[in-house]
């Protein structure tokens, strides 16, 4: 279909830019975590003292709310407030502890951004206690199987969700792309039951838990076949030691190799890129939605 015809068939034109996805937007759609016809931003906000890439550098409250709202204007549509560190080796964080770091910065964003707030925690009671401090999003590192409340409060909410991939130890001899399918199928299936449809569900493969460099690289290269399960593909690479391992670098210096891994992702199809870059990730997202022609949607 030629772009003039969608226009007559009532189509918007995505014209570039720096604009992200508007709360209302969000809400409108019915809190969909994809079908949006672009890639989608997520920044990165981390308010710990121990992330693997900027712990502590976000964790006095209001060097967050200044971080968030920068990543707002620089085009985010969704902005990811996590409070425990999950990179190997990190010590568990209490529900309490958590919230004390999250509710300060998630309480006032809220009222200071105009998209989407994720939350990022496998705890139901934390989910439960952001949502109704404004995030729209949970986002579980355990894809609904660590607890087993979460998908009920997540239901209840009526909020989207990211279901993530997650090992504990790493296995070289597994076939990685056949384990995550599997584990996201009975995420689905978990979140489903619970009441939350597919259109609400993004996936994420876990880029860098409990994997092996090879593995990771054959997630990224098989987003397209996690995407026959029917929901929305979040890829998470931003900044991540397998970037390393092929060209020693430190985090920071981690954007090209970073850019890379995102765009074959999102030519396979993933449709939101968790970044801490966000302007250079949205500019590299738009030039991909050009080549893949995904700028022209119906409404």
């Amino acid at each position: 279909m030629t772009p003039v015809e969608l226009i007559k068939r009532g189509a918007w034109f995505y014209r570039g830019g720096m604009k992200g996805l508007s709360n209302s937007d969000f809400d409108r759609n019915g809190r969909r975590m994809g079908g949006y016809g672009r890639a989608m931003v997520m920044g990165i906000l981390n308010v710990t003292p121990d992330s693997f890439s900027d712990g502590g550098r976000f964790f006095d409250p209001r060097i967050a709310l200044d971080h968030g709202r920068r990543m707002v204007e620089e085009g985010a549509d969704f902005l990811d407030i996590g409070a425990e560190s999950t990179r190997p080796g990190s010590e568990p964080v209490s529900a309490e502890d958590e919230l004390a770091r999250l509710l300060p910065v998630l309480e006032p964003l809220a009222g200071l951004v105009d998209c989407p707030i994720s939350v990022d925690t496998y705890k139901a009671s934390v989910a439960d206690a952001c949502i109704k401090a404004g995030a729209r999003v949970v986002n579980d590192v355990w894809g609904f199987q660590k607890d087993p409340d979460m998908a009920r409060v997540c239901a209840s909410h009526g909020v989207g969700v990211v279901l993530m991939h997650n090992r504990t130890s790493i296995d070289p001899s597994l076939d990685m792309v056949a384990e995550v399918i599997a584990f996201l199928q009975r995420s689905i299936e978990i979140a489903t039951q619970a009441g939350i449809a597919r259109e609400r569900i993004a996936l994420d493969p876990g880029i860098g838990f409990g994997k092996t460099l090879e593995q990771n690289l054959a997630l990224v290269n098989a987003v397209d076949a996690l995407g026959r399960l029917g929901c929305a593909v979040l890829i998470g690479v931003s900044r991540k030691s397998l970037i390393g391992k092929i060209v020693p670098s430190t985090t920071d210096e981690r954007l090209p190799g970073t850019i890379a891994l995102d765009s074959v992702a999102q030519m396979k199809g993933a449709e939101i890129l968790r970044v801490h870059d966000v302007r250079e990730a949205v500019q590299a997202a738009r030039v991909i939605d050009q080549l893949k022609g995904m700028s022209w949607i119906r409404s």
